[in-house]
């Protein structure tokens, strides 16, 4: 549109013509935007904000009266503020060059004199503090002019022919090569010492090897001696089975054998001595029994010569009564009584003639051989004098 402007985005717009809003400024600005500008009544011109460059080159001297040429690059721009905008406007708008001119000139003299203060160990070993001193004391003159510095850069820093740098830097070169020499024989030994773990390692490796094709000859030897021997082993050992089994076969026989001979010998032999012993005992049984069947037989018969004989020893000892004064004294209970007690008298004398008799069976006579007439001569009665008492009355018995 005609009359209409807009600056570009790194550029302030001033416009400068009528009184109108400028509050005191000699122009107008304007950033970020358009402007209608009313033309022949208005005049337009552009300043910019885009970063600059000043390069400085300065022969200084330090503290010791050391010369040094150093060399540093500022990177400058305009304020982004209205009032820094003006103030460089009013300064540079019409040569925008001069800005970096003006600022090399600055920095050159505030080196200069921060260069003066140090000593050429602080300003080889502190450079961002010389720097840092150099933007301290630049930036309330910069912003004087609307300029402000984003950086400042100390590029190299040279003392020429007087060698000083290079003196002051002798001990650490050297140190630096001593310490490159150790490292270097360090590095040597470590290589020697890397060399000889791998030739041991390879030497361990050869030996290990040998072992192993040593190992694996012996058991490659051992194995064909094995299979060289397994047929005379093996042959031997059929031999050593069939050897056993024959002696086993043999000991089978001798054991079948010898139960033989005792089912044909030994059991027969014993069977028949058993019978001969079955024999003899059953013999002398039988003899026993006859023996004392006969002995058996004898008593009885002189039990019945004695039975026999007993009324005629009851009639003795009767008659032994005959010439006897008896005086009955209870009647006939009193004669029964007197019968009673001479067959008692009877019988004991028949136990006492059997007992005597069994004491002489050892010296070899019969019993009927005890007495030449065949009698037995009874003793006299005890009954004689005795008082009995009858129903009747008593009875005398003298």
């Amino acid at each position: 549109m005609f009359g209409y402007r807009v600056p570009a985005p790194d550029e302030a717009m001033l416009i400068s013509g009528g009184r109108r809003g400028l509050g005191g400024a000699p122009f107008r600005v304007v950033t970020g935007h358009g402007k209608f500008v009313l033309p022949v009544f208005r005049k337009t011109r552009f300043l910019t904000l885009s970063m600059c460059e000043a390069e400085v080159t300065e022969t200084c001297v330090t503290r010791q009266g050391i010369s040094l040429h150093v060399r540093a690059v500022i990177a400058f721009k305009v304020g982004n503020d209205h009032e820094s905008i003006i103030n460089a406007g009013q300064r540079f708008l019409s040569d925008q060059e001069q800005m970096s001119v003006l600022t090399g000139r600055i920095f050159a003299g505030h080196l200069r004199a921060i260069i003066g203060s140090m000593t050429v160990e602080e300003i080889v070993t502190e450079r961002q503090k010389l720097a840092a001193e150099v933007l301290d004391t630049s930036k309330t003159e910069m912003a004087k002019i609307g300029l402000i510095v984003d950086s400042l850069q100390i590029q190299s820093i040279d003392d020429g022919d007087t060698g000083y740098i290079d003196a002051m830097s002798a001990p650490h070169k050297a140190a630096i090569q001593r310490q490159a020499q150790i490292a270097q024989a360090q590095a040597t030994q470590a290589s020697v010492e890397a060399e000889q773990a791998a030739a041991r390692k390879q030497a361990e490796y050869a030996r290990q090897t040998a072992i192993v094709k040593a190992e694996y000859s012996a058991e490659v030897d051992r194995a064909e001696a094995e299979a060289a021997q397994a047929g005379p082993l093996a042959q031997a050992h059929a031999q050593q089975e069939v050897l056993a089994a024959q002696t086993e076969l043999a000991q089978r026989q001798a054991k079948l054998r010898q139960q033989q001979l005792v089912a044909e010998v030994v059991k027969p032999a014993e069977a028949e001595a058993e019978r001969v012993r079955i024999l003899a005992a059953a013999e002398a049984q039988r003899m026993k029994i006859q023996a004392e069947a006969a002995a058996s037989y004898d008593r009885v018969a002189l039990d019945r010569m004695l039975i026999d004989q007993l009324p005629q020893i009851v009639k003795e000892a009767a008659g032994g009564l005959a010439g006897a004064n008896v005086n009955v004294l209870n009647g006939a209970d009193g004669l029964g009584e007197i019968a009673a007690g001479l067959v008692s008298q009877g019988l004991t004398i028949l136990d006492s003639v059997r007992q005597n008799l069994n004491g002489q069976d050892t010296d070899g006579r019969r019993p009927e051989e005890s007495r030449g007439d065949g009698l037995i001569q009874l003793p006299a009665s005890k009954g004689a004098g005795r008082e009995k008492k009858s129903d009747d009355g008593p009875v005398d018995v003298d």
